[in-house]
């Protein structure tokens, strides 16, 4: 073959490379994962974030844009050619914007807002549970406080108070104590804390066991598996503290094995999408199972509709495959064309909190090495935004200090290496993420 012809296949092969850009729904650290490890793929030309944040923009490819209406955004996506959209957060798919992208005509990675259902109501995913035969924890619902106080008087405790609707992680208390129990019904139930999503709640057994987190991605049809995780649920060191968003996590997590890998595929994640099926609902999306593993025995704690925040940040720092052709080819309905890749170590990510999260968090404080990277680590931004050139917090869980590593310590010594490196006023965090697991590694 002549030169002249090679360099006529090669430019032939460049002119029929299919350019996309990607339009990401969210401003958290969940969506700096997403928009950073899109960007590394050779058939992205630029990636958008819808808002994003303070960092989300510092690669190249990835532009930060001001726009929240879903009217807008779909403005957005047409007029700037965008192959498909990523939503991120909760909030807008319980509102229905894939549905709204789709009768646009536009591809949209998420599930429908009937879909949604199963992480927007409590109460639905539990009953759509039970009528589905997938374990999970004995429970009741209220929207009486007298009732709910009376339930609990009879069950005693531990046991678990959940906000039926959305509340941004932190709609579940796990009572150790009645007295906590009573308290967390009167602060839904009377005090509103909730609004709307605690105006009914759920009252389910306390399950023992260690939790995992479990995600797929589901074009319709096929499912294809993400790695395994385990969040960090409680502010404090030893599990200690309130719920929040999540401080940390990391990835693969040892007691999802092999076999007990197989059994969630078997006693959960096919019988859900199953189930949505038999019920009339294709689920297109992330499906997330939080879970309790005790003794071999799985019980779903929870539902959610998109990936973890922080699980996202570890999962994706290992993942080989291309994320972006991947995500392209579950909107087509052909994710199963790919087989799932991982690096073969651990990663790890510990939030940087601000002061008085998950309180009402301070905000405008400088934060210093937030653009540190290299090879084996990786700060993602979440509650951050740009004043005059600095970066500053603008949130709760401000950064995801991400480190890599051969085995789970490596991990965890490369991302807590960061936290003297990266810092503001007032920032805390906790020091055992991942440890309950090295006895397991």
């Amino acid at each position: 073959m002549s030169i002249i012809s090679l360099c006529f296949l090669l430019t032939l092969g460049t002119l029929n490379t299919k350019m996309m850009n990607v339009l990401i729904i969210g401003n958290g650290g969940r969506e700096h994962a997403m928009a950073w490890k899109i960007s590394q793929s050779n058939q992205v030309s630029k990636v958008y974030l819808a808002p994003g944040n303070g960092g989300s923009d510092s690669e190249e490819k990835i532009y930060n844009i001001d726009i929240s209406d879903h009217d807008e955004l779909i403005n957005f996506a047409v007029s700037n050619n965008v192959s498909f959209t990523v939503v991120g957060p909760e909030k807008p798919l319980s509102e229905g914007i894939v549905d709204k992208f789709e009768e646009k005509g536009l591809r949209i990675f998420g599930p429908s807002k009937n879909a949604a259902q199963l992480e927007s109501s409590k109460k639905y995913a539990k009953e759509f549970m039970i009528s589905h035969n997938i374990p999970t924890a004995f429970y009741e619902t209220f929207t009486e406080a007298d009732k709910a106080h009376a339930y609990v008087n009879e069950k005693g405790s531990p046991i678990v108070i959940k906000a039926d609707g959305l509340a941004a992680g932190k709609g579940v208390i796990v009572a150790l104590s009645e007295i906590e129990a009573h308290e967390a019904i009167d602060h839904m139930l009377e005090d509103n804390q909730f609004g709307d999503a605690g105006s009914r709640i759920i009252i389910e057994e306390f399950l023992e066991g260690e939790e995992a987190s479990f995600i797929v991605m589901c074009d319709g049809e096929s499912i294809f598996p993400m790695a395994s995780s385990q969040d960090h649920k409680r502010l404090l060191d030893n599990d200690l503290g309130p719920n929040t968003g999540g401080m940390g996590a990391y990835s693969p997590a040892p007691i999802v094995t092999t076999e007990i890998h197989d059994k969630i595929m078997t006693q959960v994640i096919n019988p859900t999408i199953a189930g949505l099926k038999k019920d009339g609902i294709t689920f297109k999306g992330f499906l997330y199972a939080g879970l309790m593993i005790k003794q071999g025995d799985i019980k779903v704690l929870e539902f959610n509709c998109r990936m973890g925040d922080p699980e996202t940040q570890p999962i994706l720092f290992r993942m080989k495959n291309d994320f972006a052709l991947l995500l392209d080819s579950a909107c087509n309905g052909k994710i199963s064309e790919h087989s799932p890749e991982w690096e073969d170590d651990f990663a790890l990510s510990v939030v940087l909190a601000a002061k008085n999260y998950p309180g009402e968090p301070e905000k405008n404080k400088e934060i210093v090495g937030s653009d540190f990277k290299s090879s084996t680590q990786y700060v993602f931004h979440a509650g951050t935004k740009k004043i005059n050139g600095k970066i500053v917090t603008n949130g709760g869980r401000v950064l995801g200090l991400t480190g890599r590593g051969k085995t789970l310590q490596s991990a965890f010594e490369q991302a807590y290496n960061l936290t003297s490196i990266v810092t503001f006023e007032g920032a805390h965090y906790r020091k055992d993420i991942g440890q309950k697991a090295k006895k397991l590694t």
